[in-house]
């Protein structure tokens, strides 16, 4: 039996699903284990998915790992789950564990690990079925170098899993992949209104690494290379009220893949009509065009200026966020935001709120999104967040022995 491999055009499809009515336009860019791109954690969930430079906390490793010489607790571990793309199917989960641990002053070690399944799914004969999954395994060192500036590197081994190979079928097999985060984050102060406010900005490089193939490198996708630059100011109003504003700019470094428009101008009038559905043809074009020849690291300087239609489209790619945090005394905490993508791009445009506990040794957080483009799959996700905090654990241990 052929393989089944349609999971990662279904991913593709069902995030930019509510760009339908702009499909003649529709120009998303393609990548390979879109579990990556996914934010696994509720915190940055319900603010509009931002964390470059939001006020560091354990699941920093997705976001920045250069926050975490900044994390006032030596350590912390969170566990995150989000049911996915529940519009659309009740099986797909992507679950995650995140901790770290800070080496004196000045440095810290990180890492996480995430499972993304996507259910059970069945062959065409319906005699079969099998579990496609991805997951990834990251380790990070981090660095404060003054007062208020840090850097980050991170490793990650990549493995996914996503086609039926019955007996005999060897055609595709699982693909694993190597990648790197580059982190940067600065968090200083400055006086507003006479309150004493926190001014941060991060930059985060992330999955810079090799490509991933399910063909013995036949084919090869690009990994989702990612640009993440953001800002935020926590302004403390009181001694126990405090407002945090961010924002992130966001942008995949990968090439954008030509279109079959431009295939098919390439041809004779008198054929286009006839080739436009021809998809074998249009592939070959671009093996032929080099498209999956580039190499990750011309790639990322390519993604920067080969969109069809030129800046305009290049400044389509960016994907922006806001969102804003209050908090009560450090233990009860509000959020909401709001994350745009553009339509040619995927249009996953939605707002999201948020709220939080937090006592000595653990926090708890819920985010929920809401769509504002029609038909979006994303809409009504749900994250869940629990993390402790090992010095807080520690603190109490050590209090019953001493009783």
């Amino acid at each position: 039996m052929k393989k089944t491999l349609f999971i990662l055009t279904f991913l593709v499809l069902a995030l930019s699903a509510s760009a339908q009515d702009v499909k003649n336009q529709l120009n998303p860019v393609y990548h390979g284990v879109t579990s990556l791109a996914i934010a696994p954690d509720a915190r940055a969930g319900g603010m509009g998915d931002i964390g470059a430079a939001t006020d560091p906390d354990v699941n920093s490793q997705y976001w920045n790992p250069a926050k975490y010489p900044f994390c006032i607790s030596r350590s912390g571990v969170s566990l995150n789950y989000t049911p996915w793309l529940r519009q659309l199917v009740n099986d797909i989960d992507l679950a995650n564990i995140t901790g770290y641990y800070r080496l004196g002053d000045y440095d810290a070690l990180s890492g996480s690990l995430r499972y993304f399944s996507l259910g059970e799914v069945w062959t065409e004969d319906e005699t079969t079925s099998f579990k496609p999954y991805e997951m990834a395994v990251d380790l990070a060192y981090s660095r404060m170098l003054s007062e208020t500036f840090s850097a980050g590197v991170a490793l990650r081994y990549i493995y996914s899993d996503l086609a039926y190979r019955g007996e005999g079928d060897d055609e595709m097999r699982p693909g694993s992949a190597f990648a790197a985060d580059i982190a940067l984050y600065h968090n200083g102060y400055l006086n507003l209104g006479g309150h004493e406010s926190q001014l941060g900005w991060g930059l985060n490089v992330s999955n810079i690494g090799s490509k991933i193939s399910y063909d013995e490198g036949n084919t090869s996708e690009f990994l989702p290379t990612n640009l993440r630059l953001g800002a935020s100011l926590l302004v403390p109003f009181d001694e126990y009220n405090t407002l945090t504003i961010a924002a992130d700019a966001n942008k995949l470094l990968v090439p954008t893949r030509p279109t079959m428009e431009q295939y098919l101008a390439t041809l004779p009038e008198d054929q286009r009509e006839l080739e436009k559905e021809n998809y074998g043809a249009y592939r070959t074009w671009l093996e032929g065009e080099g498209y999956y020849n580039v190499s990750p690291i011309s790639g990322i300087f390519k993604s920067f200026h080969d969109a069809p239609n030129g800046a305009k489209e290049e400044f389509q790619e960016i994907q922006w966020s806001v969102g804003l945090e209050y908090a009560y005394n450090n233990q009860f905490f509000l959020r909401g935001g709001y994350h745009y993508e553009h339509p040619n791009k995927g249009n996953r445009q939605y707002y999201t709120v948020g709220a939080g506990f937090k006592m000595n040794v653990f926090s708890l957080d819920a985010s929920y999104v809401i769509s504002t483009a029609q038909s979006n799959p994303l809409d009504q996700t749900l994250r869940f967040s629990l993390a402790f905090d090992m010095d807080g654990i520690g603190d109490l241990l050590g209090k019953k022995r001493r009783r």
